[in-house]
């Protein structure tokens, strides 16, 4: 069976859809498994287990000059190479118009179908054409984690059920990155590396830069050393503002997405609000904690055993006797925190603590 998947963004929604692929192969080992995505990611999606060929495109860059002569030669590779195969499949994952197009240019073997979404689902977004050009447009509860809306519609459309473990098969190359410096790697007592991601795409997301520089430095004095992730410009001055002053501290430079993914494999752990880079913390499986301004850590954080469950910051103690991180429902090694306006140093500071702790009993 020949599957084409299309997802072409966002980081972490690319992150989110690998467990599908994971499933896929779990039914139907021998399946050959192509993806669609936007060229950004593609060197992520290069790293998921079980993914023969990533067709790259560059929607986002061509809808700003859709009649030039580059984005024309551009659309004819890309469209060249998306209909090399014949499909057996074609699953749009993504639910938009950009996403339907693509279903819709890629071509069928005899029999083959599309398959898409049918409804909107609670904090995603989604357009009629998807529905449209879906040979069968399935309908999902409007209540989904990200990570299960694509896992139940592949499994659904494919004929199978879906298996109980959850495998990303996100694979990073755990080699030697030499990111952290040689004094911070061979302090006494280092008991490993933390890196905080406080880059976000959303100012709503932020965590205040106080928070952040507390917490760098409750780390440092419980023997973890800092790195500090940047994508850009701005970013970097705020890395470089909670690095200032602590003795076990790094800003990393600007890194490819592949590059990256290696880095972090190599650290003890990973705190960082809702971003792209706390989701491939997720995948590899890092000690995580994760930091929610809004109560959405149900669609879009580590997922627990039920899709609604995250570890919430509102609470006095932290952790509830409602909510208690070390019961089996949770993760034992990656939790979310949420409190409005935003988490506390000390609730993101007693996850941490919560995760070191359930992982080493584990």
């Amino acid at each position: 069976m020949k599957i084409l998947i299309v997802k072409l963004s966002s980081l972490g929604d690319v992150v989110h859809t690998m467990p599908a692929v994971q499933d896929i192969l779990c039914a139907a080992p021998n399946a050959q498994i192509d993806w669609v995505v936007e060229r950004g990611f593609a060197s992520l999606v290069q790293r998921c287990q079980g993914v023969r060929r990533v067709i790259a495109s560059d929607l986002r860059r061509w809808r700003k000059a859709p009649f030039s002569h580059e984005t024309r030669r551009a659309w004819g590779v890309f469209k060249a190479e998306l209909q090399q195969e014949h499909y057996d499949a074609v699953i749009d994952l993504q639910g938009l118009t950009k996403s339907a197009l693509v279903a819709w240019l890629a071509r069928l073997s005899k029999g083959g179908k599309r398959y898409g979404l049918a409804n909107q689902t609670e904090g995603s977004s989604f357009e009629a054409p998807a529905r449209w050009v879906a040979h069968q447009a399935i309908s999902l509860p409007a209540h989904s984690h990200a990570v299960t809306r694509s896992r139940e519609l592949c499994a659904q459309a494919l004929h199978f059920s879906l298996p109980d473990d959850l495998i990303f098969g996100l694979v990073a190359q755990r080699v030697q990155v030499p990111l952290v410096n040689t004094e911070m790697a061979h302090a006494p007592g280092l008991r490993g590396v933390v890196a905080l991601v406080h880059g976000t795409s959303r100012a709503d997301k932020q965590w205040p830069l106080a928070h952040w520089r507390d917490l760098a430095q409750r780390l440092n004095e419980a023997g973890f050393g800092v790195v500090l992730p940047h994508g850009n410009p701005a970013e970097q001055l705020v890395a470089r503002d909670i690095a200032q002053g602590l003795a076990r501290a790094q800003v990393w430079p600007v890194l490819p997405l592949d590059v990256l993914t290696d880095a972090l494999a190599t650290c003890h752990g990973v705190i960082g609000v809702d971003s792209g880079l706390s989701h491939i913390a997720v995948a590899l499986n890092l000690l995580h904690v994760q930091i929610y301004n809004f109560d959405t850590a149900w669609r879009t954080g580590p997922l627990a055993e039920s899709d609604h469950d995250c570890c919430r910051a509102d609470f006095s103690p932290p952790w509830s006797t409602e909510v208690d991180p070390t019961k089996s429902r949770y993760s034992p090694r990656q939790c979310s925190v949420f409190a409005q306006p935003t988490p506390s140093v000390d609730a993101v500071w007693q996850a941490w603590l919560g995760v070191l702790s359930s992982a080493a009993d584990a």
